[in-house]
């Protein structure tokens, strides 16, 4: 089966004749490009027309014509075209042998609407007009062996810029850490489908991109900034974000995917790696469109007092800013967002109407990484209506077009064990108090990569679900045993606790050959991390071993150093990764007030692993987090629970505006509800906050 990737493409018509005849071919195994790749030159980009990925036939360039004119220079177009793949397949040393290019070639003009072929053409220079030529000229195309396919892959995807990012030479022990890790990036080689599919069609419009924690999202968006750039200098682009860590992220990775399109590296005046927020000594959207607007700017002093929930500051300037225009300067051609759960349509809305036509926006988001209590509304509500009342923006995935909404089902950072244990605690599936929260859609299970082992994905219903190998392959798990995989550890004290973590980082540097960033040290409570982390900082520091407080004590665009260990809040830890998760004092995730949201971070901070995960925490509730995760390893990682109903969805949702102290374990006081309050913890609407006053007027009147 031929998978058909629709690019950004000059010669429309016959790109699209060309698809729907490997549309309909089951008996070749690959991928057609099309508008890809870009090869880079001394002058710059070469853009291929089609690029046929196969195991049967190797590589097929195709120079396409548009129309029935065919008097150009075909052996010229063809020459060049072969030319440029081959200088950089002979770069990768992985694809020959000696001197020689182990992957065969071919090369063809395409012209489906040419009534008949130019006369006195070499052989040498097929063009091809009729689909019964083209199942000729595919059958000579033989590749006798495609043990370089999964290289080649890697290659054309522009993928092997990662890999020599992570190289390491120094590791010695054949079965240490660090030797397990080496093994495990050189797996992760190959983008999916539905990866390549997100990176290269290019839609005229919107584009939504959903996925599980480590399925691509942010290498995705990379990916398709270097392609869009490269194949349209010209425009202004934008990637934004939440998460100020990401910025150096994103700055390597797009930095490195440019060199490979273009051997140069990006104009940095077309493409802004900016902030979502900003201010006047950081660039950011939302300062940017003040700026232009001629608005008032607000900071975030000024919006915490435009609102009195926590997490919610920035939505609030953001519909402020979109109230206050009336007429909006457009100045990008093109808004990528990566971690789209982290905002409300305010600012969707705000990044469209900056937009020029027609209004290309892509955004990225995993509902379940969301620590703010947000939940993603349709395309239809964030972006509006037009002026006859109809919907700005409805996302179809039309046959033979790009698609608008792709989602990523497989994971290639999490093992299946830690995936599914992610999921399971952040839902509550086997606490004995029943479910926390729950998809509302049930079928979006299914979407993210699970499959029904038994019973019904329907209200009311049981089910057990189950991840396989293709959504969570199986290298990801198999380098280590469960035990060691996934550790949920409660401890007497927080000094134990503290003492074993640091004893651990410690023999990870020392015996188990992980470097300083493949270590990441994760607090459950936002609001303490700076207090939690000074004594473990200050027991490495002793043994000679140097960290940081990501954001706090280095550079907020940069999440990891050179020979420190990165200690962080979850904000900051989302959209990164590490081989080694250390998730300290968990039991905070286990009850009380707004548990949805503390369950939610228990996610986000498990599924940062790309190895080994270890939770850890003290008292009676991590004893009893520590219970929930063995019910789920006695399952053996699989989920099983009856599927809420509507009305009990209904219920999950008001538990967190629920204020009765009873029913929130750690409200003790009315100074505490009063603080839960103020930190977003308890929303209460307003109606209930006036019962409530009017309640405690009359209860002082009765004393």
């Amino acid at each position: 089966m031929v998978n058909v990737i629709r690019g950004d493409v000059d010669k429309p018509e016959s790109s699209r004749r060309l698809a729907e005849f490997f549309e309909q071919r089951i008996d070749i195994d690959g991928s057609l490009y099309l508008g890809y790749p870009i090869i880079g030159t001394s002058q710059g980009g070469y853009q291929i027309d089609a690029l046929l990925v196969s195991r049967e036939q190797g590589v097929v360039i195709f120079h396409i014509v548009e129309g029935t004119d065919i008097s150009q220079n075909i052996e010229e177009e063809q020459d060049e075209s072969i030319n440029k793949i081959q200088s950089k397949l002979l770069q990768h040393k992985s694809l020959t042998n000696k001197r020689e290019l182990m992957v065969k070639l071919g090369v063809v003009t395409y012209a489906p609407a040419c009534p008949s072929k130019p006369e006195g053409l070499d052989d040498e220079y097929p063009v091809i007009i009729r689909d019964s030529e083209l199942t000729n000229y595919l059958k000579k195309q033989e590749w006798l062996s495609n043990d370089y396919f999964e290289e080649l892959n890697s290659v054309i995807q522009a993928m092997t810029s990662i890999r020599k990012r992570n190289q390491r030479s120094y590791v010695k022990q054949e079965n240490s850490r660090g030797a397990k890790l080496y093994k495990l990036e050189e797996s992760i080689a190959n983008l999916d489908r539905n990866q390549s599919a997100a990176v290269i069609e290019t839609v005229e419009g919107v584009q939504r991109i959903r996925g599980l924690a480590g399925s691509g999202k942010t290498i995705v968006l990379a990916l398709k900034t270097a392609y869009l750039h490269a194949k349209h200098p010209d425009w202004d682009i934008a990637v934004t974000f939440n998460t100020r860590s990401l910025k150096g992220q994103f700055k390597k990775l797009i930095n490195a995917f440019t060199i490979e399109q273009i051997s140069e590296e990006p104009d940095w005046g077309k493409v802004k790696i900016i902030h979502a927020w900003g201010s006047p000594s950081i660039e950011g959207i939302y300062y940017e469109f003040c700026k232009r607007h001629n608005i008032e700017y607000r900071d975030l002093n000024d919006a915490k007092k435009m609102t009195t929930n926590y997490g919610q500051e920035f939505d609030k300037i953001c519909e402020e800013a979109l109230a206050k225009v009336k007429s909006f300067e457009q100045y990008y051609d093109a808004i990528l967002i990566d971690e789209a759960q982290d905002f409300s349509q305010h600012f969707l809305r705000l990044c469209y109407e900056i937009l020029k036509e027609p209004k290309r926006i892509v955004y990225a988001y995993d509902e379940l990484q969301n620590l703010n209590k947000k939940t993603m509304e349709s395309p239809e509500v964030i972006f509006g209506k037009d002026a006859n009342g109809k919907p700005r923006v409805k996302l179809l995935n039309k046959p033979g077009e790009p698609k608008q909404d792709i989602i990523l089902e497989k994971c290639y950072r999490n093992s299946r064990p830690i995936l599914t244990s992610a999921h399971a605690l952040g839902f509550g599936i086997y606490r004995e108090q029943g479910l926390i929260q729950m998809f509302e859609y049930a079928g979006l299970w299914r979407d993210i990569g699970y499959q029904v082992e038994a019973g019904n994905l329907e209200d009311g219903q049981f089910v057990k679900l189950s991840r396989n190998n293709d959504t969570s392959p199986t290298f990801l798990e198999s380098h280590s045993p469960f035990e060691d995989l996934i550790i949920l550890k409660d401890f007497e004290s927080n000094k134990t606790q503290i003492e074993w973590l640091i004893d651990q980082i410690e023999e990870n540097l020392k015996k188990d050959e992980l470097k300083y960033d493949d270590i990441m040290v994760i607090h459950s409570n936002p609001l303490t991390t700076r207090n939690a982390f000074g004594y473990p900082r200050n027991l490495l520091f002793k043994k000679g071993i140097n960290s940081h407080l990501a954001g706090v004590t280095t550079s907020q665009d940069d999440f990891f150093r050179e020979g420190m260990i990165t200690f962080t809040s979850i904000n900051r830890a989302k959209g990164n990764e590490a081989a080694m998760i250390y998730f300290i004092d968990a039991q905070e995730c286990f009850s009380g007030s707004d548990i949805a949201r503390k369950r939610n971070i228990l996610f986000t901070a498990m599924t940062r692993s790309k190895a080994w995960l270890r939770v850890l925490g003290y008292g009676d509730d991590m004893k009893g987090l520590e219970e929930e995760f063995n019910k789920i390893k006695d399952k053996g990682f699989v989920l099983e629970f009856t599927y809420p109903t509507e009305e009990e969805r209904k219920e999950m949702n008001l538990i967190n505006r629920e204020i009765n102290p009873k029913k929130h374990g750690s409200v003790s006081s009315l100074q505490d509800l009063l603080q839960a309050i103020k930190k977003g913890e308890i929303e209460i609407p307003k109606e209930e906050l006036e019962n409530l006053v009017n309640e405690l007027k009359d209860k002082l009147g009765e004393s």
